[in-house]
């Protein structure tokens, strides 16, 4: 198994700056691409960006050009600039591989305007 631990949410203003992380532990055969999801009240859960072992990273168009998602071997770090209010959500890590699927318990990420 594969077990994620999120940290870093808070509360920031717009335009600001905030940086998550997610360290994955446990079995290494079952670590591969990893990603951030979020899920705002009353909303379904949707993909922020992804990263897998080669680093090769691809983004939601709601985030590109002001989220950067970055990987250091099992660990990855969200960066997150210039928020909107739009960006408040549960951040949630993800790690696949080969049809494992492993979450997160998620990390609150509140933008007040």
């Amino acid at each position: 198994q594969v077990q994620l631990q999120e940290s870093g949410g808070g509360l920031v203003q717009t335009g600001g700056s905030l940086t998550l992380s997610c360290v994955a532990s446990g079995n290494a055969n079952r670590i591969g691409r990893m990603a951030w999801y979020r899920q705002a009240p009353g909303m379904r859960r949707e993909f922020v960006a992804q990263i897998n072992a080669n680093l090769n990273a691809v983004y939601s168009d709601s985030v590109k050009g002001r989220f950067t998602i970055s990987r250091d071997q099992n660990t990855i770090t969200l960066q997150m600039t210039r928020v909107k209010p739009e960006d408040t959500a549960v951040y949630y890590c993800n790690n696949w591989r080969n049809g494992y699927d492993a979450w997160g318990q998620g990390t609150q990420v509140t933008v007040s305007s």
